[in-house]
């Protein structure tokens, strides 16, 4: 990823309307973004883009996902 797209990102994971999201998105993109492979890197774009407050729901495990990609970058992003 280019690191225009990458400050870009960066950008939507860390200005949410959650706090929670922001530091939890941001800690993930310095500790664990780097270690995605590419379709796991458009996935997480996907999970972006969610509502903050349905990406919340996932990301603390109040929601499962169906969607097996989504839940092997959930997991990532909980583990950092």
């Amino acid at each position: 990823m280019e690191q225009h797209e990458l400050n870009k990102l960066r950008w939507h994971c860390t200005r949410r309307a959650l706090l929670e999201l922001d530091i939890t998105l941001g800690r993930f993109l310095d500790n664990g973004f780097n270690q995605l492979s590419e379709p796991q890197v458009k996935t997480f774009i996907d999970l972006v883009a969610m509502e903050d407050h349905d990406l919340w729901a996932l990301i603390s495990g109040k929601v499962e996902t169906a969607d097996p990609r989504e839940a092997e970058v959930i997991t990532a992003i909980r583990k950092h």
